[in-house]
C-alpha cells in the first residue's frame, strides 16, 4: 500500500466511524455505563430482599439468561422493522426492567426485572451490529467492530465506580438502577431523535458476502430472500455447529476471568483492595488494547487476532494453576491477571467481526441472533463448568480446565476459518 493509499485509508475510516458516532457508539456508551453501574448491585439487592448466596446469584445470572433468550427473538424482529426501531423498543423494554427492580419489592420481581433488562440488551446489540454488518465496508469492519466492542467495554469499566460514586452521595443503592434509566432514555433518544442510522449510512458495497457454496460468484450480487429466524439457523447450521462452536470456545474463555481472577485471589489469601486492584489494573490494559485487535485483523487476517488472543489467555489460565505451591504467589497472580487481560484485549470485536463476515447478504438480523445466541450461551456456560469444577476437585483444576478448552477453540478456528471467511488478507 502506497503512502498516499494509507493516508485515505485512514481518512475514509476517521470519517465513517464518525459518522456512527452519534448513532452507534455513543448510544453504546451510554447504554453500557448504566448497566456497569447496575451488574454489580444485583446480588445485593437480592441479599436484601432476603434471598441467599445461591439464590442471589441465580437472581444476577438471570440477566444473562433474558440475553440468551432475547437474542432470537431481536433477530426475527431487526427485518421486520429495522435497526432503528429494534434498539428503540429494546430500551423501552429495560426501562421497564430498570423502574420494576427500582420500585418493585419482591425477590420475584426482581428476578423478572433482571431478565427484562438482559432482554433489552440482547435487543440493542443484536441491531447495532447488523446495523454495522451491512454499512461498513470489509476493508476496516474489523476496526469499526473493535471500536464498537471498546464502547461497550468503556461503559461496562466506568459504570461501577459511577455507581459507588452515587452510593457515597446519596447512601441509597437503587440510585444506581434510577442512573440505568436516564441512562437508557438517553441512548434511546439518541437514537431516536438523531439521524435515521438506515438512511444516513446506506448499505456498504462489500459490506456483506455471499455464502459459501464452493461455486465461483459472478455478475451481480442477488437480492436475498428473507427466510426468518429458524430457517436461517438450519441453511447456515454448518458454520453455526463448526465456526459458532469455536467462537463459544473463545467468549468461555473470557467470561472465565471474570470469576476465577476474584477466587484465585481469595484462595491465595489476599485482601479485598488488592484483589480489586489487581483486576482493576488488568481491566484497564485490558481497555487500553481494544483497538489492536481491529487494527490486526484489517490488515494481516482475523486468524492473527484471535489465535494470540486465545494462546495468552490459555497460557495465563494454566500457569496461574502451577504457582499455587510457587513462593510469591501474589507476584504470579498478578502477572497472569495481566497476561490474561492482554489475551482479552486483542480479542475485542472478534466475535462480532466473525458474525459479520459470516452472516448472510441482505439480511444478517435473523443469523446474528442466532450467532450471538451461541457465544453467549458459551459465555453463560462457563459459570456452572467453573462451579462445578471448583466443587469436585479445585480452583486450579477449573483454571486448566479454560486453558483445555483455549487449546480447542485454537484448533477450531484454525480448522474453519480459512473455510467460512475466505477474505485474503482479512481471512
Amino acid at each position: 500500500m502506497t503512502g498516499a493509499q494509507d493516508g485515505g485509508d485512514r481518512e475514509s475510516t476517521g470519517r465513517m466511524l464518525r459518522r456512527f458516532g452519534v448513532m452507534i457508539y455513543g448510544p453504546t456508551t451510554v447504554f453500557a455505563l448504566g448497566e456497569g453501574a447496575v451488574l454489580p448491585l444485583i446480588p445485593i439487592f437480592a441479599a436484601e430482599r432476603g434471598a441467599d448466596p445461591g439464590l442471589a446469584a441465580f437472581i444476577a445470572g438471570l440477566l444473562v439468561i433474558g440475553q440468551l433468550c432475547g437474542n432470537i427473538p431481536a433477530g426475527a424482529l431487526v427485518p421486520k422493522v429495522g435497526e432503528r426501531f429494534t434498539m428503540v423498543f429494546a430500551g423501552g423494554v429495560v426501562l421497564v426492567g430498570a423502574i420494576g427492580m427500582a420500585l418493585l419489592p419482591g425477590l420475584v420481581e426482581l428476578g423478572a426485572s433482571a431478565f427484562l433488562i438482559g432482554v433489552g440488551a440482547a435487543g440493542f446489540g443484536v441491531a447495532r451490529h447488523a446495523f454495522m454488518t451491512t454499512r461498513v465496508p470489509i476493508s476496516f469492519r474489523a476496526r469499526a467492530l473493535a471500536l464498537l466492542g471498546g464502547s461497550f467495554r468503556l461503559g461496562i469499566f466506568v459504570g461501577p465506580f459511577v455507581a459507588a460514586g452515587l452510593l457515597f452521595l446519596v447512601h441509597d443503592q437503587h440510585a444506581a438502577v434510577w442512573f440505568l434509566a436516564v441512562c437508557v432514555v438517553g441512548a434511546t433518544l439518541m437514537v431516536l431523535i438523531g439521524p435515521d442510522p438506515e438512511r444516513a449510512v446506506p448499505v456498504a458495497h462489500g459490506a456483506a458476502m455471499v455464502e459459501d457454496t464452493g461455486e465461483a460468484v459472478t455478475g451481480s450480487i442477488p437480492r436475498v430472500e428473507r427466510i426468518g429466524v429458524f430457517r436461517t439457523m438450519w441453511r447456515h447450521r454448518s458454520v453455526l455447529a463448526r465456526l459458532g462452536a469455536s467462537a463459544a470456545c473463545l467468549a468461555s474463555v473470557r467470561a472465565a476471568r471474570q470469576i476465577i481472577l476474584p477466587l484465585f485471589g481469595v484462595m491465595i489469601g489476599l485482601d479485598a483492595a488488592t484483589i480489586a486492584l489487581i483486576i482493576g489494573i488488568s481491566g484497564a490494559v485490558d481497555f487500553a488494547l481494544f483497538y489492536a485487535s481491529g487494527q490486526v485483523m484489517d490488515r494481516f487476517g482475523r486468524l492473527w487476532a484471535v489465535l494470540p488472543a486465545l494462546i495468552l489467555m490459555g497460557v495465563g489460565y494454566v500457569a496461574l494453576a502451577l504457582t499455587v505451591p510457587l513462593p510469591q504467589d501474589e507476584m504470579w497472580y498478578a502477572m497472569f491477571a495481566i497476561v490474561i487481560a492482554v489475551g482479552n484485549g486483542i480479542s475485542s470485536g472478534i466475535l462480532l467481526t466473525l458474525g459479520a463476515d459470516t452472516a448472510p447478504p441482505g439480511d444478517p438480523g435473523p443469523y446474528l441472533g442466532s450467532w450471538r445466541t451461541l457465544t453467549d450461551a458459551g459465555g453463560a456456560a462457563t459459570t456452572l463448568l467453573v462451579s462445578a469444577i471448583t466443587a469436585l476437585v479445585s480452583l486450579p483444576a477449573a483454571s486448566l480446565a479454560m486453558g483445555v478448552i483455549a487449546l480447542a477453540g485454537c484448533a477450531g478456528f484454525i480448522r474453519w476459518i480459512p473455510r467460512f471467511v475466505p477474505r485474503g488478507p482479512a481471512s
